[in-house]
């Protein structure tokens, strides 16, 4: 009989560990299923380009896929049953819903945006952590008379990324970016200069130390009761896993996110292993890994070979997972690499500029390439081995 792999998600991470797995393993010992709700993949860290009117390249699971051995199942995943080895999928057309068994799961469902339970966030805020999203976005920017008011909520990555697409692309808007500290205030000081440089260029107003704790239909409310115009509002406050995780009976933090060992093996449940955004992961220092595509890729590498590791009786590798750089494009002609340490604190070294722009373009294309040829890159597939047990104090699994 086959072994059962079920993938759940196939954004960067699961798509990933999937073509890895396939890469890994042989078609007759393994049957690899791949769910998904939509039928494309969705280049996450270009959300913000989709929602200032750019069209992205379609990309085909059926293509990307073809000639793997991975099966696609296109459909939600409405319940994860860990003690049964069941996962409950809803067909697209909400027409019923099918059971899939697994022996071995990998879950990477991710995250979805994070309204930090702020009133008004749910009813009045837009929010480019999902295609639905952006695209809702989309619509409404392109609705937006010259002179009206946007304001993103959020000075991390994504909400820089969205302020500086959003003011290039409409320059006739009144951009604004609130922030609960100070603009790029973890960057190096020749990151945070540059970035106050392309602000001023763009005509971005920054709303330093101003927590917003309230959303309403025609403005934002910051701590200290100021008031602050928003024809439309974009919330990037950080990123919350799906709350699937936390009803799957898997051992999770407070957060919702699932506790993982250094080869990304669920701690409760060894027949899982939990990637990406999902995942309490550690990284350099001891310290949990943020939710990113940066953190992700690496740990759907770490699952995948695991995975075919045990399977096939030999040493359990460890991937490295440890920071370079943080990638920040800041519209189309522009960009900011600040350059950090393993644990993600910032150098004094940053790139700024066209090229810096040129080098993010670079890393997108090359993160959505690996995904989409899972088998460019030679490996040996091994033959599962039945009724292995590898001794859970291999040093390979000593650190990540």
């Amino acid at each position: 009989m086959q072994h059962r792999i079920v993938v759940l998600g196939a954004g960067y991470t699961g798509a990933t560990a999937a073509g890895r797995l396939a890469r890994r393993l042989r078609r007759e010992d393994v049957a690899i299923t791949l769910v998904n709700a939509e039928p494309d993949f969705v280049e996450r860290v270009r959300m913000h380009q989709l929602a200032t009117g750019q069209d992205l390249a379609p990309r085909p699971f059926s293509e990307m896929f073809r000639g793997t051995g991975v099966s696609l199942k296109q459909g939600k995943v409405t319940a994860v049953d860990v003690d049964r080895r069941t996962v409950t999928v809803a067909a697209p057309d909400a027409t019923g819903e099918e059971e899939l068994e697994y022996d071995t799961l990998v879950y990477a469902l991710g995250s979805g945006w994070n309204d930090q339970g702020v009133p008004g966030t749910a009813e009045y805020a837009h929010e480019i952590a999902s295609r639905p999203g952006a695209l809702r976005l989309r619509e409404r920017l392109a609705g937006l008379a010259a002179g009206e008011s946007v304001v993103v909520v959020g000075g991390g990555l994504t909400g820089i990324e969205a302020a500086t697409e959003i003011a290039e692309a409409r320059p006739d808007l009144d951009v604004a970016l609130a922030a609960r500290g100070g603009l790029g205030d973890w960057l190096s000081e020749k990151g945070a200069g540059h970035l106050r440089t392309v602000f001023d260029r763009l005509g971005i107003t920054a709303h330093e130390h101003a927590a917003v704790t309230a959303v309403e239909a025609g403005h934002i409310t910051t701590g200290d009761g100021t008031d602050i115009p928003a024809a439309v509002t974009v919330w990037t406050t950080g990123f919350a896993v799906h709350p699937i995780a936390r009803a799957t009976g898997l051992e999770v933090t407070g957060t919702g996110q699932i506790v993982v060992d250094r080869t990304m093996r669920s701690v409760s449940h060894p027949d899982v292993y939990v990637i990406g955004d999902a995942a309490l992961a550690m990284g350099p220092g001891d310290k949990p890994l943020r939710m990113s595509c940066a953190s992700g890729v690496p740990t759907a590498w770490q699952a995948a070979d695991a995975i075919a590791a045990r399977l096939t009786g030999t040493k359990v590798p460890t991937v490295p997972v440890r920071y370079f750089n943080q990638c920040i494009s800041l519209g189309r002609k522009d960009g900011l690499i600040q350059y950090v340490t393993a644990d993600d604190r910032a150098k004094s070294a940053a790139l700024t500029g066209r090229l810096a722009a040129l080098y993010k373009e670079i890393i997108c294309k090359g993160a959505a390439w690996g995904v989409a040829h899972p088998l460019l890159v030679p490996a040996r597939r091994r033959r599962v081995v039945r009724d292995t047990v590898v001794p859970e104090s291999a040093p390979a699994e000593a650190a990540a």
